[in-house]
């Protein structure tokens, strides 16, 4: 398990931290049967994994490394033309038992829902990488199709 201070103590930890995602990303998490594609644009810079699930075609985990933190997000939904006071309210609840990997939803630009995140650079390591993932795809696939149908107005 290499985690951002291995082998790179000369090296600043966001540094470390963007080799960690680089490898880790795209040979280990790249090779998984459920994930679609992982990219990187270097020019933001931002990795992107795109993961299949249930009740829509896929999700897209955004991971951006800071100076200090790891940064990720999934765009979960757009903005509902009306309803959003049940929407939110449901959402702030999940937000009050949601604990793993730091993930919350939020409203975002355009009013679209998202989860979102952040972790310290110094707590990096494959394991905690693999719990981020793992934590935004099971919110996907554990709340998506329910906040569609309170979106809807079906609950």
């Amino acid at each position: 398990m290499a985690g951002v201070h291995d082998d790179h103590a000369d090296v600043p930890i966001a540094d470390a931290a963007t080799a960690l995602l680089h490898r880790h990303l795209s040979e280990n998490v790249a090779a998984e049967s459920w994930v679609q594609a992982v990219e990187h644009d270097a020019s933001i810079p931002r990795w992107y994994v795109r993961f299949t699930c249930e009740g829509r075609d896929a999700a897209t985990i955004y991971f951006e490394v800071h100076q200090r933190t790891l940064h990720y997000e999934v765009f979960f939904l757009p903005d509902v033309p009306a309803g959003h006071e049940d929407l939110y309210r449901y959402l702030l609840r999940r937000n009050h038992s949601m604990h793993a990997a730091g993930i919350r939803f939020s409203i975002g630009p355009g009013d679209d829902v998202y989860l979102i995140g952040r972790t310290p650079l110094e707590h990096l390591d494959e394991v905690a990488l693999d719990g981020i993932i793992g934590a935004l795809y099971e919110a996907v696939e554990t709340w998506f199709s329910h906040v569609v149908a309170i979106a809807r107005g079906h609950v």
